[in-house]
This record gives C-alpha cells, sequence and structure tokens, in this order.
C-alpha cells in the first residue's frame, strides 16, 4: 500500500477515473441497448403496419409538401439492404390522372390552408403496370416547421377501382328499378317487405314506410280466401318461383287484379337470401280483353248476341238436335217500313226503337231461347227441342201480336211498330247455320211481299221468287235510260159539285224482258237502292208536263198529285226541286198536290213540319196518303200544314157492311173537317158507298166506280167528255173509253 501521500493521492484519481470509465462505458452501453430497442420497436411497428395495410388493402403515402414529392410504399412492400420498407418517389403530376390532378391540387390547398381538417380525395393513379386506378386517400400532417407550417403529410390510400364499379351498377340499377312501370317488391324469406321501388307506391297507394317491415298478406284480397295465399307462398318456398294472377287490394281498399312474377336470390353457398316480386295492374288490360270479347260476340245496341255469336249458337244447337233427333226453327225478323221511321225520327230515335223492340221481342220468346240482332233492323230467333213446325208459327204468332202494343221510347214518346217473319226449319229445310239464315231471310221477303206483319215459312219456291228480284232489281238501275216507265193517272170526283177537281198520278214500269211489273213490286226495291230519288223527280217532272198540255187545251182548274217517298222528303232539299220543276213547266203551284204516307208524316210531325211548311210557302198542297194505316193520331193534324186526307180503301172497302168501319170513317171525315182539311176517299168502287160518303159530306171519291187509271191521252179524253148529272144524288159514273 502506498505511503506516500502523492502516490496516495494518484491512486485515488485513478480510481475514480476507473470508475467514471466504467461508468462512461455502462452509459454508452445502455445507450446502445436502448437504441437498439427502440431500432426493435420501430421495425415492429412498421412491420405491423405492413401487415396491417396487407390486411385492408390499403397503401402507406406520403407528399413532401416543400419538394412537391410522392413517397408511397412499394406496391410489393420489398425492404431496403438496410431494413427499411421501400418506397417510391415521383412527381404528383407523374402518378396522378391529368384529368383528376387540378382537384387534388385543390383538397391540398384546402387543407394546407385549414380549410379542411383532413385530406380527403378519390382520384385516379398509375399503379405498377402503368394502368389507371381509383384510389381513395385519406392524410392529415406528419411534420411542420417552427411556425407550424405543414412540411409533409402522410396517410393512407384504398383502391376503390372495384367497389366504383359496384357502385355505379348499383346506381343504374337503382335508377332502373325507380323508372320502371312495373312495381317490384323485395321480400324476405318470412314474406316481409324489404324495399319496394315507387311504382310499387303508385300501385298501391302506400308509402315507403307503410310497407318496408311489414308482411306482404298487407296486400291479400277478400276476393281469395288465407288458404289460397298460403299455398302460393309455399310454391314460392318449394320451387323458387310463381307467375299467376291473384287479386290485391290498395291502401284505400280497392282491389284490383294482378299479374306476378317471382323468383329467389341466393347467396353464393346456394343458401336463400330473398324474394323478387315482379307486379303489374292487369285490370284494365283484362276489361279491355272482356270488352274485345264482348264486341266480338254481343251488338253494343241492344246487348243482343251478334251474328258470330249466333252462328257460334247455331252450330252447338244442330249438334245437339242432330244427336237428339231433334228440330230447330230459326225465325227471321225484319222491322216493317223501319226505314221510313229512322229517316223521320232520326237515328237517335231510331236506335231508342231497335232497342225497345229488342227487348220486347226476348221477353216474349223467354231468356232459354237467343236473340240475336244480325244489324239494321233485322232479328233472329232460334228455337229448340220442337217436335212439330206449328210450334214455330205459334211463337211466330206470339210475336206479331206482342208488337201490337206500342213501343215505349225513352223520353216516353209510343211508336207502333210490326214485324215480318220468316221461318226456317232444321233438318227440314238446311243442315248448316248459313243455309238455315238465308232461307229464313227468303221467307221473310215473302211475308213482307204478302203484306207485312205477317209470318211465312221457307218452301222451296221461294227462291224462284228470290232470284226473280235480284233480276228485277237489276232491271230497275237501267228504267230512265230505256224509257220503261210510264205515268196513269186516276181522276177524282168532287161529290158535293159532281164535277171533276184533279187526278193522281201513278208510276207504271213495263220491262221488255219481264213485262208489267207491279208497283208494290219495283218502288220498295227503288227506295232501297236510292234510285227512288231520280225516278220521283222524273215522275214530277212528267206529271206535271202534263198538267199544263191538259191546261193548253182549256182544264185549268184541275190538280195533279204527286205521291212522294221519305227519301224525297228527308234527303237533299226537296222542295227546291219542286219549285225549280214548276218553274220549268211554268205551272202554278197551286196546281200541284204532294201525298205522302201518314208513316212518313206521323212519325216525328215536328221534326217534319219545317220540311212540309217550305212546300206551304212555295203554294203547293199537301195530303196524308192511306190515312188510318199508320200509328198516329188525328191530334197530329193540327200540328202540320197539310190540305188534305185521303181515306185508305182498307176502311172503304166494307164501309157498307162493317160498322167499324163505318164509325172510323165517319170519325174521320167529322174531324178532318173540323181542322179545315178537305177529304178525299180512295177505293170506291159501289153506288151504296158513295152514298155512304155522300151522307157523310165526304169531299171526294177516287176509284173504280169513277175510273179505272189511264193513261195520259184516254184520262185527257174521260175528264172532257165527263157531263155531271143536274141532281147530285143521281150522278153516275161514265164509263171509261
Amino acid at each position: 500500500m502506498p505511503t506516500n501521500p502523492g502516490d496516495l493521492q494518484l491512486l485515488v484519481a485513478a480510481a475514480a477515473a476507473s470508475v467514471l470509465l466504467i461508468a462512461l462505458l455502462f452509459i454508452i452501453l445502455r445507450r446502445r441497448q436502448s437504441e437498439r430497442s427502440y431500432v426493435d420497436r420501430l421495425r415492429d411497428r412498421e412491420e405491423r403496419l405492413k401487415l396491417a395495410l396487407w390486411a385492408t388493402g390499403e397503401r402507406y403515402w406520403a407528399y413532401d409538401v416543400v419538394a412537391g414529392k410522392l413517397h408511397r410504399l412499394a406496391a410489393e412492400s420489398r425492404e431496403t439492404p438496410t431494413g427499411d420498407l421501400a418506397e417510391d418517389v415521383a412527381d404528383v403530376g407523374d402518378v396522378v390522372h391529368p384529368d383528376d390532378l387540378p382537384m387534388v391540387r385543390q383538397r391540398v390547398e384546402d387543407y394546407l390552408s385549414g380549410h379542411t381538417d383532413t385530406f380527403l380525395a378519390e382520384l385516379r393513379v398509375a399503379d405498377a403496370r402503368g394502368e389507371w386506378v381509383w384510389m381513395r386517400a385519406r392524410g392529415r400532417a406528419v411534420a411542420r416547421d417552427a411556425q407550424g407550417h405543414i412540411q409533409r403529410i402522410a396517410g393512407t390510400a384504398l383502391n376503390i377501382t372495384g367497389t366504383r364499379a359496384a357502385e355505379r351498377e348499383l346506381r343504374i340499377s337503382s335508377e332502373v328499378l325507380r323508372s320502371m312501370n312495373e312495381a317490384v317488391a323485395v321480400i324476405d324469406r318470412n314474406f316481409d317487405f324489404v324495399s319496394v321501388n315507387p311504382a310499387f307506391l303508385r300501385m298501391t297507394g302506400y308509402d315507403e314506410e307503410d310497407v318496408i317491415g311489414r308482411n306482404s298478406s298487407l296486400l291479400d284480397s277478400l276476393q281469395h280466401d288465407t288458404a289460397f295465399y298460403q299455398h302460393i307462398r309455399e310454391q314460392i318456398r318449394r320451387k323458387g318461383r310463381w307467375n299467376g294472377e291473384i287479386w290485391q287490394r290498395r291502401k284505400d281498399g280497392e282491389e284490383f287484379l294482378c299479374q306476378i312474377e317471382s323468383s329467389t336470390v341466393y347467396d353464393k353457398n346456394g343458401q336463400l337470401i330473398l324474394y323478387v316480386a315482379v307486379l303489374n295492374d292487369i285490370t284494365q288490360q283484362k276489361r279491355a280483353e272482356q270488352e274485345l270479347r264482348y264486341l266480338a260476340n254481343f251488338d253494343t245496341l241492344t246487348n243482343l248476341p251478334n251474328r258470330s255469336l249466333l252462328s257460334e249458337r247455331l252450330s252447338r244447337a244442330i249438334v245437339r238436335a242432330h244427336r237428339e233427333d231433334n228440330r230447330i226453327a230459326v225465325l227471321f225478323l225484319d222491322l216493317d217500313r223501319f226505314k221510313d221511321v229512322n229517316d223521320s225520327l232520326g237515328h237517335a230515335a231510331g236506335d231508342r226503337i231497335l232497342r225497345a223492340a229488342a227487348a220486347r221481342l226476348q221477353q216474349t220468346v223467354g231468356m232459354h231461347h237467343t236473340v240475336a240482332r244480325l244489324g239494321g233492323d233485322e232479328f233472329t230467333v232460334v228455337l229448340e227441342n220442337l217436335e212439330a213446325p206449328e210450334e214455330a208459327d205459334r211463337v211466330a204468332r206470339e210475336i206479331i201480336m206482342a208488337f201490337e202494343a206500342p213501343l215505349l221510347l225513352d223520353d216516353r214518346r209510343e211508336i207502333a211498330i210490326s214485324p215480318s217473319i220468316g221461318i226456317s226449319l232444321y233438318p227440314d229445310h238446311a243442315h248448316v247455320p248459313t243455309e238455315l239464315l238465308k232461307q229464313a231471310d227468303t221467307a221473310m221477303y215473302q211475308a213482307k211481299a204478302a203484306g207485312r206483319r205477317t209470318f211465312m215459312r221457307y218452301d222451296d219456291a221461294m227462291d224462284v221468287v228470290v232470284r226473280q228480284r235480284a233480276t228485277i232489281s237489276g232491271a230497275l238501275r237501267k228504267v230512265l235510260d230505256r224509257g220503261e216507265l210510264r205515268l196513269v193517272f186516276q181522276p177524282q170526283l168532287a161529290l158535293a159539285e159532281g164535277r171533276i177537281t184533279g187526278v193522281e198520278a201513278l208510276l207504271r214500269w213495263h220491262s221488255d224482258e219481264h213485262g208489267e211489273i207491279p208497283p208494290a213490286d219495283f218502288i220498295p226495291m227503288a227506295e232501297e237502292s236510292g234510285l227512288i230519288l231520280e225516278i220521283g223527280e222524273w215522275v214530277l217532272r212528267e206529271a206535271c208536263l202534263t198538267l199544263q198540255r191538259w191546261r193548253q187545251h182549256g182544264l185549268t182548274d184541275l190538280t195533279v198529285s204527286v205521291n212522294v217517298s221519305v227519301l224525297q222528303l228527308l234527303r237533299g232539299d226537296f222542295p227546291e226541286v219542286v219549285s225549280r220543276v214548276l218553274a220549268d213547266i211554268a205551272l202554278p203551284p197551286s196546281a200541284l198536290e204532294l201525298e205522302l204516307t201518314e208513316s212518313v208524316l206521323m212519325a216525328n210531325a215536328e221534326h217534319t213540319a219545317a220540311k212540309l211548311q217550305a212546300f206551304r210557302e212555295l203554294g203547293v198542297s199537301l195530303a196524308i196518303d192511306d190515312f188510318g194505316t199508320g200509328y198516329s193520331s188525328l191530334a197530329y193534324l193540327k200540328r202540320l200544314p197539310i190540305t188534305t186526307i185521303k181515306i185508305d180503301k182498307a176502311f172503304i172497302g166494307d164501309l157498307t157492311h162493317d160498322p167499324e168501319d163505318a164509325a172510323i170513317t165517319s170519325t174521320v171525315i167529322t174531324m178532318a173537317h173540323s181542322l179545315g182539311l178537305n177529304v178525299v176517299a180512295e177505293g170506291v168502287e159501289t153506288e151504296a158507298q158513295v152514298r155512304f160518303l155522300r151522307g157523310q159530306q165526304c169531299d171526294e171519291v177516287q176509284g173504280f166506280w169513277l175510273s179505272q187509271p189511264l193513261d195520259a191521252h184516254a184520262c185527257l179524253a174521260f175528264i172532257r167528255n165527263w157531263r155531271p148529272a143536274r141532281e147530285p144524288a143521281t150522278i153516275q159514273p161514265v164509263a171509261a173509253p
């Protein structure tokens, strides 16, 4: 041990230095250990960051604000030789898509200036392969200078290219659903609503909050029971889909017919996720289909079966009759003079008449028989299970009797109209519907030719008549060109004065091919074809020319009566035609009298009064022909500007034997005189009739007692040779030359 104090001091100093060195070495060692621990922790944190970024699919990035450089963690996350994570460093302009670069710079500027708390942007950047990918970048400041200015921004970026594509598809799908006219509902496995589109809400009347989470039974209709809907849902569960039509109910309780197409959505493991139902309101569509079926099979005016449905029912009836060995009768009805009534009253009134006639017909034959409307005023009745043809005759009589009572129109007006009926039988006359209808139609025309308001049963001879009628109809179109028409004139005698006062012009047709054709045969044809307009004007002109020639022979006090068709009255300007003819011939209007049938005049007195007044203003006289055969009363006479009533020969023929005819004739004469009208009795053939009419103060007579119709020359001679006796009671007719 050193004893020298100096040595001792040196020894103490050395020991202190050693301790200091040891302490220094310890400190250095501890520091190195601490640094290694920090590096390890940093490396661990980086590894965990690397793992977290890998797990989330995000990538680290940093932006050097001062240098304008973008630092990105390499896509493959490689390490440097020192163990650090590799970075790609590039200018922002080289990485960001040119179209997105202005937006990115603006977002950076907004963050640096404090306008936003976080940098956030969706942009396109180039990946390692140079392809543009969409990224969603988030970042915040990680370094600032002494003044607090941001020097570095760092954050993460997530590749959202797939997400944006999915979102785009979702937006397109959503917009498609919103714009669809079809209602779409998404339903879970419990059949609770998950989602609905606007069309569903419009269709059902519900709001979205009324539906979401509630069961689809919300729409169940009372038209189906609960078991029905349960069955449908079970079908969807088992088969995965169901299509069909069911009734559903809106929020306000209105029920609608719905076409539903349902399908199932499965996940990638094949497990059921949701049901999707597409709904269409087909209520109006079904109604339209029903209306089309109705229009195809029923007459819209009368609601009776039309020709198509009649043919179908008649075919089935024939099959049953053949199987059961029964008869069928087809009754073909046509309303008498309906065309005249329709033209006179107007088509609206004509439609009301047809509806009333259809109801009367169905009521008469019963609902168990088919009653159809073929068109116009033509109706058909099919009678099944007949044991004898006479049963069809009986039904035809019942129909005719049923129409004896006037039809009551909607406006409380009564119209009397009668049917003519033709009958054909299966299997007696035909075996197919078309032939049965054709033969019943033929028989109906024969009923009309027999005087109307009757029925006829078909026989083979009728076909000959029909063919003749068609031949005559064709020849009628050439009568004026061939000059085959002529006029004859029947004189009228004033009883009180015993003188000839006028004549009635009557049309005759003598065909070179077919001989003499009665007016009753060809005039209806002329009216049906419209030829009566041209023929009627020829008759008017020819009658006026004949009278003018007679006037030149000194017969200046005669008048001529010309029959007028309803078509002449209602079509065109017939008063103008009359005025022109009179002016051309220089015949005074007072010398002309126009005759119209009662059915034409009385069908609609108000409608025809204005037209007739035009004739009266010309100075032309007006007469009602065949009075008493129509369907109106004398009460209408005061509304019409007529001057003469001609009593039909149907009442004159049995005048001296039938008290009813005598009473009717006397009443008509009395009432007509009270209205200031002239009365002419037609069809007078006996002296007894003349005495009766004279006793009732009838003004004039016309008929074979006086003279048959004569041609112009013979009639002129008859009138000029007529010499009445001094005493009217002893007037004797002069034989016609």
